[in-house]
C-alpha cells in the first residue's frame, strides 16, 4: 500500500497540471482575404505550408511565424507572440497543490502555460501595384511652312 501511494505521488509531481490539462501543443487557425494564399509556417522543427483557410498544430514554446504569398499579392509575414493564457496560469499556480516544483519546471520548460497570439491569424493581402506607365513620348511637330 505504501509503495502505490509513493508511486501515485511521484506521478503526480512529475505531471505539471498546465501539462495535463492543456498540453504541450496547440492548433493556429490562418485566414487570408483572399483565400488561396500559401502560409508558411516557421518556429516549428521542420517549417509547414498550407493554403488558406488552414490549422497547424505548433507546440506551444515555440517562437511561430507565418509568411504569406500569392501571385499578384504583396507577401507579408506575421510574428505570433506568446502569452500566458488564463487557464494555462491557472495550471501553472495549481503546481503549488499537486505539482510542485517539478510539475513547474515541466510547464516551464513545455510553455504549457502559453497560448500564441494572435490567434486566428487574418491578413488581408494587398494587391501589387501596377507598374508605372512608361512616359509617352511627344512627338515633335514639324512647323508648318509660312503661306504666302
Amino acid at each position: 500500500m505504501r509503495t502505490i501511494l509513493i508511486v501515485g505521488f511521484l506521478a503526480l509531481n512529475c505531471a505539471g497540471c498546465a501539462s495535463a490539462t492543456r498540453g504541450w501543443t496547440e492548433q493556429i487557425t490562418i485566414t487570408s482575404t483572399p483565400a488561396g494564399a500559401e502560409a508558411t509556417v516557421t518556429g516549428p522543427e521542420v517549417p509547414t505550408t498550407c493554403v488558406t483557410p488552414c490549422v497547424v498544430q505548433v507546440k506551444r514554446n515555440d517562437d511561430v511565424s507565418v509568411a504569406f504569398s500569392k501571385e499578384g499579392y504583396e507577401p507579408q509575414v506575421i510574428t505570433l507572440t506568446k502569452e500566458v493564457a488564463s487557464g494555462g496560469a491557472a495550471g501553472f499556480a495549481g503546481n503549488i497543490l499537486v505539482g510542485g516544483l517539478v510539475g513547474m519546471a515541466v510547464d516551464g520548460a513545455s510553455g504549457a502555460a502559453y497560448d500564441h497570439k494572435p490567434n486566428p491569424v487574418i491578413v488581408t493581402l494587398k494587391p501589387v501595384a501596377p507598374p508605372p506607365a512608361p512616359p509617352s513620348i511627344m512627338r515633335r511637330r514639324t512647323p508648318k511652312p509660312p503661306t504666302s
